[in-house]
């Protein structure tokens, strides 16, 4: 005889089940070996980039707290690794399409719309991702030969990482723009011949 708190466990068990295999699934599954390749190199970056953040920052406690010295640098580094760790992840959520949108609204517009909808925020994003990168390139070159004051190295290391990651992310909105577009026209001429 099951109970309901039996019937309960065996959801709960099971999105549980269902969301683990989620984490623990290849994002890159599936992809062309160019496209994984490329996730894998940006990949390695940020994972090193974030490595090397946690490693300076523990390093730094304990020798403030059990040394009492401190190191001048390190929060220059943190401060200069950061966008680097954070362009590597907006990079890769525009790839494997896990950038946060708002699914409820779209779903709301009436399906003959929804696709010139999702083209225009592509292009949108395409927009403002390459303008950031073309006033990130802008200040990159203003200011990115200035030196950092304990590091000793140009500014430009870390600020040429906007540059780059916006780039990126508007290439890969564009390839996903184009994508979609083969894929609505396709569907629209299949329903063409279907008829």
């Amino acid at each position: 005889m099951s109970t309901s708190t039996d019937g309960g466990g065996d959801i709960a068990s099971k999105i549980e089940a269902a969301t683990r295999k989620m984490e623990l699934q290849n994002p890159d599954e599936g992809l062309r070996l160019g496209d994984r390749l490329v996730n894998s190199i940006v990949e390695i970056v940020g994972v090193s980039v974030l490595s090397a953040i946690v490693l300076v920052v523990f390093t730094n406690a304990v020798s403030r707290y059990a040394l009492n010295h401190s190191f001048s640098w390190a929060e220059e580094f943190v401060q200069m690794a950061m966008p680097w760790l954070a362009m590597t992840g907006v990079f890769l959520s525009v790839r494997r399409g896990t950038m946060i949108r708002i699914d409820f609204f779209f779903e709301k517009i009436p399906v003959r719309f929804q696709g010139f909808v999702a083209k225009c925020g592509y292009l949108l994003n395409i927009v403002v991702l390459l303008t950031m990168a073309w006033v990130s390139l802008d200040f990159v070159m203003l200011f990115g030969g200035d030196v950092a004051l304990y590091l000793g190295i140009p500014v430009g290391w870390s600020t040429s990482a906007l540059v780059w990651g916006a780039a990126g992310a508007a290439m890969a909105y564009m390839a996903e723009f184009f994508t979609e577009w083969r894929r609505r026209n396709g569907a629209d001429g299949n329903e063409g011949v279907e008829s």
